[in-house]
């Protein structure tokens, strides 16, 4: 059992409140469920909506090896993290106030950009949270810091999608924008949470010169851990990128997955029955829940390509959202115990660096994965969910075969 670091246990209850809170937000200011929702009540042209999920998803990961060298220079990593917290609160603020004043081409231009500018932001506290987080948190009980903070957040998110569910589904743009402000007073409050950690005075390294790309690409050439787990990591997108294409499929078979509500309600019950389960299961060991996430997320997917071959409407009326639930669930697993790993692969400057390197290069991956996914669906959503089931099965034999870093608690 490893030994507890100094005020860990204070830290850690202001870890699972502070994260929980920004979970919250990113659950709130949603490109995948409230954004969408707003564009079409805004009669925002669709080409706006294709553009949200890319944008906050390869834009909080794209820029973090770039970024890595300020953090290290930074003596107080906390305060790279408040920094990060602070931006993401303003623009998603400045989303809520354009939600009320424009329409059309200005909002979804204004929104996109503003969405941009938050993952930047997103960006900075992924890095710092976990330099952070390594430094107060021992080995052994992060996986449960990152569970229980999943918890809370799907707490609070499943009694947002409790409320709209029982609200028509033509919203008026005042109470969509009132929930963005909701979403955005979130990040301001983990902020307050998050100042009160009392953090170790990390080393303080020089900048490195040269490209950022370089020294990604350095990093990962000499790391095969590293390497392994990027691998892995880009095989588990299953989770991620399966949802719509449930969703595409629902609706061929008559399951009604379109309510904002119903999407929130599946997220935050996910995370709240997920969270401290796959917590608990990381700390034991982080590389076997990646791969039981995977393979079961692969194994609904499979499942529900044959019920809608097979059988009719009213059974797929409940299999449907059913399945967009379960892997809602092993996605809440996937990145638990991804995070997890990450953390308790490196320890230092070296973590930092590994987590800047990983994600940038993961940004990119996203974007390949997506399109190719994307591409396969021009053959219709089954063949897109077999596609990424298969990738999601090849996830398990690579995860089986990492490093384990893990810490089990006896």
């Amino acid at each position: 059992m490893t030994e507890s670091l100094p005020n860990e246990e204070r830290n850690a209850r202001r870890f699972i409140w502070s994260n929980g809170l920004q979970n919250i937000g990113d659950q709130i200011v949603a490109p995948k469920t409230v954004l969408p929702w707003l564009f079409t009540a805004a009669g925002v042209p669709s080409v706006y909506t294709s553009m949200l999920v890319p944008v906050r998803e390869s834009g909080s990961m794209l820029p973090q090896a770039a970024l890595t060298p300020w953090l290290t220079s930074q003596p107080s990593r906390k305060r790279a993290w408040l920094i990060g917290s602070w931006g993401q609160a303003a623009a998603a603020g400045l989303i809520a106030v354009s939600a009320l004043l424009f329409s059309g081409h200005a909002l979804g231009g204004l929104v996109v950009t503003l969405l941009a500018v938050q993952a930047v932001f997103r960006a900075i506290c992924s890095i710092a949270g976990k330099d952070v987080q390594g430094r107060t948190i021992s080995k052994g009980h992060r996986g449960d810091i990152t569970g229980r903070a999943t918890e809370l957040a799907g707490a609070f998110t499943l009694a947002i999608g409790l409320i709209l569910a029982f609200i028509p589904n033509d919203l008026p743009r005042w109470a969509l924008a009132a929930l963005l402000g909701l979403g955005a007073s979130t990040w301001a409050l983990a902020s307050v949470v998050f100042s009160r950690i009392e953090e170790p005075e990390a080393e303080v390294t020089e900048r490195a010169g040269g490209s950022s790309l370089r020294r990604t690409w350095e990093l990962v050439k000499g790391d095969r851990d590293l390497q392994r787990f990027l691998i892995v990591r880009s095989l588990l997108l299953v989770t991620a990128l399966s949802t719509p294409f449930i969703v595409v499929l629902a609706s061929q078979q008559g399951a009604d997955l379109t309510g904002l509500g119903a999407f929130v309600i599946a997220s935050g019950g996910a995370s709240l029955l997920g969270g401290r389960v796959s917590g608990a299961l990381s700390d034991r060991s982080s590389k076997s829940t990646m791969a039981w996430a995977a393979g079961f997320a692969s194994t609904v997917l499979v499942l529900l390509v044959v019920s809608a071959s097979l059988f009719d409407a009213p059974v797929n009326a409940w299999v449907m959202p059913l399945g967009f639930f379960l892997v809602n669930l092993a996605h809440t697993a996937v990145r638990v115990s991804r995070k997890t790993y990450l953390v308790d692969m490196a320890e230092g400057d070296r973590r930092t660096l590994i987590t800047g390197a990983s994600n940038t290069v993961m940004g990119v991956v996203l974007l390949v994965v997506g399109a190719v996914s994307s591409a396969v669906s021009l053959l219709g959503p089954r063949a897109a969910l077999i596609f990424l089931a298969a990738i999601g099965y090849a996830g398990v034999a690579g995860a089986a075969r990492l490093k384990d870093v893990s810490a089990a608690r006896g």
